[in-house]
């Protein structure tokens, strides 16, 4: 079973990342393949000259100017490193002026382009998305230049909240799994829609949780990049035990359904307290994922990539979703992950119809409550990621007792 071929390697577009982050580092949260970075030379935010330390050392750049805005200086005391990897580092720091604690992303520069992680997180705007506060260039003594992105600052991982319930043999309360998993929807449904960005690495270690509020945030949008059709992309993306099928397959025009499978994957993780699909190679999470699918059809792999011709693959039929999750598992959890791992990527559900699904409903209830009795997080306040969006998905987004309230939508659910 381990030999199964997985055809040949394809022309791609986009330079290789130099390695593929394993599931098991260390607050990987931020980890970034090799810079890849849009064609421009132009740079607009302040270059300072610092030392080559990060911690305890004190980072002072000048913000503002534009517009008729007075400049002003703000400075950081860099505190500790909270992540580290190909890419750079990140590290917590706090705000001399104002007090305030932010991540600050720390990156190497080519100086003949843009960084696309800046453009990316430039565009966006959501609760559900980690947000840049501004940005600055650094040079070291060896005169390398790091672009450095100033974030806000979210204390906690998915990864180490399921660390910390598996440390205790518990499984999440599944109260946290809908607010969660609704969340990230909620996220992708966003930036999918609003920018069209495909993030390409979802996984636990990058969605933030606010310990207090159990705001769910997007982030490292370091391998995130807007998809266009007709353009060919890397198959080699996304870490390992949430990579879309089509990927290890070799698809170089495959849609955002890949950040699809990828939240499906978290939402199994998070009901079963482990990866669905550990798999130790790319061959390897072939055999996970088709040990819980099953082998897939010539059809479905056509619909995954159309130039894959190698079809030896032994016949394993598919493994019932119910005996994939202990008994007690709700019903309608079991459906949503069914509806999220499926083979053909056109027959995954969109963020936003993932958001409307049954499991999600408690969520809904007037009367929803965190189990400490504080209210949820805002879960509605949709705008544009509902233009074009049927009359029909509206009503079954937005609770009537909101729409009631905001004057939203319409007053009885279509077809009554």
């Amino acid at each position: 079973m381990g030999s199964l071929a997985l055809g040949p390697k394809h022309q791609q577009a986009e330079a290789q990342p130099q390695r593929q982050p394993d599931h098991n580092e260390p607050l990987n949260h931020v980890t970034r393949r090799a810079p890849d970075m849009d064609s421009d030379k132009e740079m607009s935010a302040p270059v300072i000259e610092g030392n080559d330390a990060v911690t305890g050392h004190i980072i002072s750049t000048t913000i503002g100017g534009k517009n008729g805005e007075p400049k002003r200086t703000i400075s950081y005391m860099a505190e500790r490193v909270v992540g580290t990897g190909s890419f750079g580092i990140v590290f917590q720091a706090k705000c001399i002026e104002t007090g305030e604690t932010v991540a600050i992303k720390k990156v190497l520069q080519d100086r003949r382009y843009k960084n696309r992680e800046l453009q990316l997180m430039r565009l966006m705007d959501h609760p559900n998305v980690v947000s840049l506060k501004h940005c600055f260039f650094s040079t070291t003594s060896k005169d390398e230049l790091f672009l450095n992105l100033v974030m806000e600052y979210v204390p906690e991982t998915m990864y180490r909240v399921l660390k910390h319930y598996s440390s205790m043999n518990q499984r999440m309360p599944l109260i946290y799994v809908k607010l969660y998993t609704y969340q990230i929807f909620r996220g992708l449904a966003y930036i999918h829609a609003v920018p069209g960005v495909c993030h390409r690495d979802v996984k636990p270690q990058n969605l933030l949780v606010d310990p207090l509020t159990h705001q769910v945030k997007l982030c490292d949008f370091g391998s995130a990049k807007v998809l266009v059709k007709g353009e060919a992309n890397i198959s080699y993306i996304c870490s390992r035990y949430y990579r879309a099928p089509e990927l290890i397959f070799g698809a170089t025009e495959y849609t955002t359904s890949i950040d699809i499978w990828s939240a499906g994957c978290v939402l199994a993780e998070l009901l079963l307290g482990q990866p669905l699909f550990p798999g130790e190679n790319a061959v390897d999470q072939l055999v996970e994922i088709i040990k819980v699918l099953g082998t897939p059809t010539r059809e479905e792999i056509r619909c995954m990539n159309p130039n894959y011709t190698d079809f030896r693959f032994p016949q394993i039929k598919a493994h019932p979703w119910h005996k994939v999750f202990h008994k007690r598992m709700p019903p309608e959890a079991i459906d949503l992950a069914s509806r999220l791992l499926q083979y053909s990527p056109s027959l995954r559900c969109t963020a936003l119809e993932a958001c409307t699904h049954p499991f999600f409903d408690e969520l809904r209830e007037p009367n929803a409550r965190l189990p400490n009795g504080r209210p949820l997080p805002p879960l509605f306040n949709f705008k544009q990621e509902l233009s074009g969006a049927s009359p029909e998905l509206i009503n079954r987004l937005i609770p009537e007792y909101m729409r009631q309230q905001t004057g939203l939508g319409f007053p009885h659910p279509v077809g009554t």
